[in-house]
């Protein structure tokens, strides 16, 4: 191996998620991902060169290692791929928490000028600069718990100048910061004041989603499709016109109600319809019928302090490919760690703790088109791992709140040591 590598062995737990190079895990093979005890991971510059039992390391992988990390007590897992956030914005709705927790509910605070309109009026003021930094700091802190890939939408300008900074800003931090930065346009979020709604879904239509894909701002288009959002038709005529551009559809949908958008998304092609709280049977075969994933966003439920989840098991048992994100925003779910979306998701929604796990890793990276090169560790995938200082996997979603992450390597460097960023 060259001075540009990395060692692990001795691994006592090395999940790799899978070894077959599929693209997603369905049904009760989402449980199925490999372990092998006392593994090795071979990495050269930023990739996986070799993958297998410490035993069985060829001779070309054991001298010359630029590094040799020993991870004797440590479980090792693809890095964390979260596929669906909104981490770039500014401003703080703490109080509408707290008229939560006195009983109003997330439509009554909307309808008075706080939720998304609330987040949009802070996030118009703040700067490029100021957001930037603001934005940096989150991904550090999600970086620290072992996210390696991050979604980012837009959708807190819903005016053409604030959506493009938003996305200037997930663009700018994909060019400076460890991780790797998704960026998705969601200027159909909601109809912001003093503009109708035909109005508005023209400015979408005709002048955002045209200088997105001019300046590549975004790869995707997600659409908020749901009772008091956009309609199933509307949101139809903006998934069609973004991917007449070039932006592949996404759609947040069934969050509150029953609307038809899973209908849609298997209409445009969509790759992932996110949130289906209120998906009905229909919908969830949709999903399976045409290979889109599921991303279920349990913390938003936890934060809201609502009781119905998405039916994750009867969309397991359908081969839906399940994946799970932690819909990281400032007013639904002010949650930015995997693990603990992993927890919500097996004590509410009776999820494995491994199907947990392929749902935050192979399956969310299908969510974003990447499977086929993250989401497993496997040879000739890029080298995004995390070592977690416990002997079982088991421990990441049991010892919720918890930070375990000891180690994360990102395209082949270590980017945290000891649980501190380098």
């Amino acid at each position: 191996m060259d001075s540009n590598s990395i060692l692990l062995k001795n691994i006592s737990e090395l999940v790799t998620v899978s070894q077959s190079g599929e693209r997603c895990k369905r049904g009760a093979g989402l449980r199925d991902i490999e372990i092998i005890h006392g593994g090795a991971v071979a990495i050269s510059g930023d990739k996986i060169a070799w993958v297998g039992r410490t035993a069985d390391l060829p001779d070309e992988f054991r001298e010359g290692a630029g590094e040799t990390v020993d991870c004797r007590g440590k479980t090792v897992l693809p890095g964390f791929v979260d596929c669906h956030t909104h981490f770039v914005f500014a401003g703080s709705r703490a109080e509408e928490f707290a008229a939560r927790c006195e009983g109003r509910s997330y439509a009554e605070i909307a309808a008075a000028g706080g939720g998304i309109k609330s987040t949009m009026r802070a996030t118009r003021s703040a700067s490029f600069e100021e957001l930037l930094e603001i934005a940096r700091k989150r991904l550090n802190e999600m970086l620290l718990w072992g996210t390696t890939t991050v979604e980012c939408k837009s959708g807190y300008g819903l005016d053409l100048e604030t959506e493009a900074k938003m996305l200037r800003v997930a663009v700018e931090l994909g060019g400076m910061h460890a991780m790797t930065i998704v960026p998705t346009f969601l200027g159909a979020h909601a109809v912001p004041d003093g503009i109708s709604r035909s109005q508005y879904l023209a400015v979408v239509l005709e002048k955002m989603i045209p200088y997105v894909a001019e300046h590549r701002l975004a790869e995707f288009c997600d659409v908020f499709c749901d009772e008091g959002a956009f309609t199933v038709d509307e949101s139809r005529f903006v998934l069609s016109q973004a991917k007449q551009f070039g932006l592949i559809p996404k759609i947040h949908t069934d969050q509150f109600s029953s609307i038809g958008g899973c209908g849609v998304a298997a209409e445009v092609g969509a790759v992932s319809a996110d949130h289906l709280d209120a998906a009905r049977p229909h919908d969830i075969e949709l999903l399976a019928a045409h290979d889109i994933a599921g991303v279920l966003l349990p913390g938003s439920v936890f934060f809201l302090g609502l009781s119905k989840y998405a039916e994750a098991r009867r969309m397991i048992e359908s081969e839906v490919p399940v994946a799970l994100a932690t819909d990281f925003n400032p007013g639904s779910s002010n949650i930015r760690y995997m693990p603990l979306i992993m927890t919500i998701a097996c004590t509410m929604m009776h999820m494995h703790p491994y199907e947990a796990i392929a749902a935050s890793t192979l399956n969310a990276a299908y969510a974003i088109g990447r499977s086929g090169r993250i989401g497993s560790i496997e040879r000739g995938k890029m080298a995004d791992l995390v070592l977690f200082d416990t002997t079982s996997a088991l421990e990441i979603p049991y010892q919720f709140g918890v930070n375990l992450v000891n180690t994360v390597i990102k395209d082949g460097v270590i980017v945290v040591r000891d649980g501190r960023l380098i």
